[in-house]
């Protein structure tokens, strides 16, 4: 099968290259063991797209097939061919990249949301086993149905296993439960060599490690055995604003600092206002529409406000304590008199919130735009030069997007794994989540959000702020090297060890493809 299948990429790829009129497709079409190879042009434009919709580099050629496999052996099948055709290979999940890192030019793209789906959910082991394109939302349903969840999640929850697992995972429950990538117990790899390998603390330590937040560069997560606790039933949603940013940063940092039983919240992020209205963005739906709150009403001379947001979990059965004991945790919170907005509702309704909201975004045509999103990591140290320079300075009044902004504890994130956070005890992620709109107006323009991008960045080059880009994107591989820092010659170790092809993951730009007969062009970097 091997065999056929590298020769199913040969002829497309001759195709490509001597302009034959012939489509791929009509000269070949494979089975995959239980599994398919498409060479449609409608599979292959759309393994070429992802959430991002930034533009490709007009040099750079769309995948020659797309494997939709069913088995963990067919995309070790899959990444033996492509070694031996020296063709790239990278793993899509739900295709929530920003800059085409799930792009494999002139390559096979593995879509992985094809595959077999769920596994055993262990009660009292405490773990439950999902397939690598598993969507986050489809374990948490079927984890429910035993009264378990996961423990940590990320905010949006139609994303793969393994595309989260690559980067970190992160959300409000960060900070006491780690990051995604710490709270899994084993994985399946299918690593750049094409062997299959299941891999722990215990066994195959240095691949566990490499692979968790490793961007895809080592191999392909086929199974992960994920932690899971008890569920409970419904959640206090809570919402309060600030006008200092000291303050605000001062009592996130104390309630990340609480972790004892009932004695803390379960869920801690937060969000910065720079536009009149908190109604204008699907992450300020939690306001109503027809009670619009501004910023001007709140009698605010500045124009930038701060948004608290936490959660506590709670059973039915103890719901009559529930007012006691967030009581408790608010009296220390130095927020605005009046400004507390709270609201109850199921656990698996708040952890779904986003979903809802791009249901309504999608129905105005709004969620199908480009995002030049940013994620930083930004130290503790440096968060109030950071809001001096950006959220009240470069940004101006016209945000196109939510910015959330929330602190993590660095204790919580596995030094092994292959993420990297600024070296502080306390950091701080701030999502910049914005869309590029046509609406006429020119900061809500893809080139414009692009570019104050880069004014960020230099912004905090320029200041000595070391910050680290999540979801990382960089054009060079000195770039990489900074991003990497310490962990740099590790991850360079991983990989002649894992892919010494450099077949895996082209799309994230971070090494030169080894003797792959296919030329990458790198797109422009932010």
């Amino acid at each position: 099968m091997a065999t056929e299948l590298l020769l199913t990429f040969a002829i497309c790829r001759l195709i490509v290259t001597v302009g034959l009129n012939v489509k791929p497709a009509e000269l070949l079409v494979l089975g995959f063991g239980g599994g398919r190879v498409s060479t449609e042009w409608h599979d292959l434009d759309a393994a070429s797209r992802d959430f991002g919709m930034l533009p490709p580099s007009k040099a750079e050629t769309p995948p020659l097939a797309v494997v939709h496999p069913s088995t963990a052996e067919d995309v070790a099948q899959a990444v033996r061919t492509a070694q031996s055709g020296r063709f790239p290979v990278s793993a899509r999940g739900h295709g929530h990249s920003i800059n085409g890192q799930s792009r494999a030019p002139g390559g096979v793209v593995v879509e992985m949301t094809s595959g077999v789906g769920g596994g055993r959910v262990a009660v009292e082991e405490g773990y439950v086993d999902a397939w690598g394109g598993e969507l986050w939302i489809d374990v948490l349903k079927r984890t429910l149905k035993y009264g378990m969840a996961p423990r940590s999640w990320t905010d949006y929850l139609y994303l793969t296993v393994g595309g989260t697992l690559s980067n970190a995972g992160i959300s409000g429950q960060a900070f006491h439960h780690g990051p995604q990538i710490s709270n899994v117990f084993e994985l399946d790899v299918v690593t750049g060599n094409g062997e299959m390998s299941t891999c722990s603390e215990a066994q195959n330590p240095d691949l566990f490690h490499a692979v968790l937040g490793g961007l895809g560069q080592f191999g392909i997560i086929t199974r992960a055995r994920i932690a899971i606790e008890q569920a409970p039933q419904r959640v206090r949603w809570i919402r309060v604003l600030y006008y200092d940013f000291s303050t605000f940063t001062a009592d996130q940092e104390h309630l990340i600092s609480l972790h004892g039983g009932n004695q803390k919240f379960d869920y801690v992020e937060g969000f910065v206002i720079v536009d009149e209205v908190l109604t204008n963005t699907w992450r300020s739906s939690f306001f109503s529409p027809r009670n619009p709150v501004k910023i001007s009403s709140l009698g605010s001379s500045d124009s930038v406000l701060y948004c608290l947001e936490v959660i506590k979990n709670y059973h039915e059965s103890n719901a009559d304590s529930m007012d006691q004991e967030v009581e408790a945790l608010m009296k220390d919170l130095r927020f605005i008199p009046n400004s507390v907005f709270s609201t109850d509702l199921l656990y698996v309704d708040f952890l779904d919130r986003v979903h809802s909201a791009e249901l309504r975004l999608r129905s105005k045509g709004l969620w199908e735009v480009p995002h030049p999103w940013l994620n930083l990591f930004v130290p503790r140290s440096r968060i109030a030069d950071f809001d001096r320079g950006v959220f009240k300075g470069i940004l101006g009044n016209n945000t196109s997007g939510p910015i959330l902004i929330y602190p993590m504890n660095k204790d919580k994130w596995d030094d092994r794994t292959s993420a990297v956070t600024p070296d502080e005890d306390v950091f701080y992620l701030v999502a910049l989540l914005r869309s590029a709109l046509d609406s006429g107006d020119v900061t809500q323009g893809m080139d414009y959000l692009i570019d104050q991008n880069r004014r960020i960045l230099r912004f905090c080059a320029d200041e000595g702020i070391e910050v680290k880009q999540y979801l990382p994107h960089y054009r060079s591989e000195a770039e990489w090297a900074g991003h990497f820092g310490a962990k740099w010659e590790r991850f360079r170790r991983n990989k002649m060890r894992f892919d010494p092809k450099h077949i895996l993951a082209t799309g994230q730009r971070i090494f030169e493809p080894s003797g792959v007969g296919v030329h990458h062009p790198h797109m422009a970097s932010w």
